[in-house]
């Protein structure tokens, strides 16, 4: 058994490598859902049976827990794969929790009433389909009032930084925050909301300004990651890791090691 870390590409490798570096006697069997990414295009019926697939491939290759290192799976599966039930021992967790705990400075489990936060303006970037979803906005209302929230869908992104096309992704970016900042001219903060994203937080940060605070979702996942599998810790199971993708093994190994700049080799899922 492993933890099991779930993306529709190699964005959740933010994830993995913070993970890794927290907890670097657990095994992570990684999942990259390469054929089908991205998700941030496709409509919320095709990601969640997409996630679902995936997550199910986890669970059957022993697999106790399933983090969806996929801002667009958690926005449009999370919540849907939760209420239908999973199977007994298992669990699957999303990467909102995370940042909303950070943003609101208050723990998930905290059930007081939403009151007014420090930070009122917010800028989130995120994929069309996590935008459209408005999941991070209705989380974030059960847990604080008074925040703005203005959200830019960045097309274009994930497909630049999957086809390692850092300059057209680096062009992209500055395109995207001009276009907030159009409509909220003064943000405080920004989330990163998705994990393709942090591979680009310093032309995010440069666009922004620096008094512009930003979230990315790695260190805060594995913070969370170590707290959780403290409490749980017949969770993290044992056994062997790995990297599986539904896209081609090697040209995906190439780009995985291009990411982490370490060498990264995926097997056919």
């Amino acid at each position: 058994m492993a933890v099991g870390i779930f993306d529709s590409g190699l964005g959740g490798l933010t994830v993995l490598n913070a993970a890794q570096t927290r907890l670097p006697d657990v095994e992570f069997l990684y999942f990259a859902d390469s054929a089908h990414a991205p998700y941030g295009v496709r409509d919320a019926e095709d990601i969640y049976q997409l996630t679902r697939s995936a997550v199910n491939d986890l669970w059957n290759r022993g697999c106790n827990l399933v983090i969806l290192a996929c801002n667009t799976a958690s926005a449009a599966a999370l919540r849907r794969m939760q209420e239908e039930g999973v199977p007994e021992g298992k669990r699957v967790l999303g990467v909102f929790v995370p940042l909303i705990e950070a943003l609101t400075e208050r723990q998930w489990g905290d059930n007081s009433p939403p009151r007014e936060v420090e930070t009122k303006h917010v800028a989130l970037f995120a994929t069309p389909a996590t935008v459209s979803s408005r999941a991070f906005q209705r989380e974030l209302a059960f847990r604080a009032i008074g925040v703005d929230v203005e959200a830019q869908s960045c097309g274009g992104v994930v497909d630049a930084i999957e086809d390692g096309d850092m300059i057209l992704a680096e062009a992209l970016v500055r395109s995207h925050v001009d276009a907030l900042k159009r409509k909220m001219p003064h943000p405080q903060a920004a989330i990163l909301g998705c994990t393709h994203y942090p591979l680009m937080e310093k032309s995010f940060q440069e666009a922004l300004g620096p008094g512009v605070k930003v979230f990315r979702q790695g260190s805060l996942v594995a913070d969370s990651l170590v707290d959780y599998l403290g409490r749980h810790p017949d969770m993290a199971g044992a056994g062997k890791g790995g990297y599986l993708t539904t896209g081609d093994p090697r040209r995906v190994s190439d780009r995985a090691t291009q990411f982490l700049r370490r060498q990264i080799s995926f097997e056919a899922a």
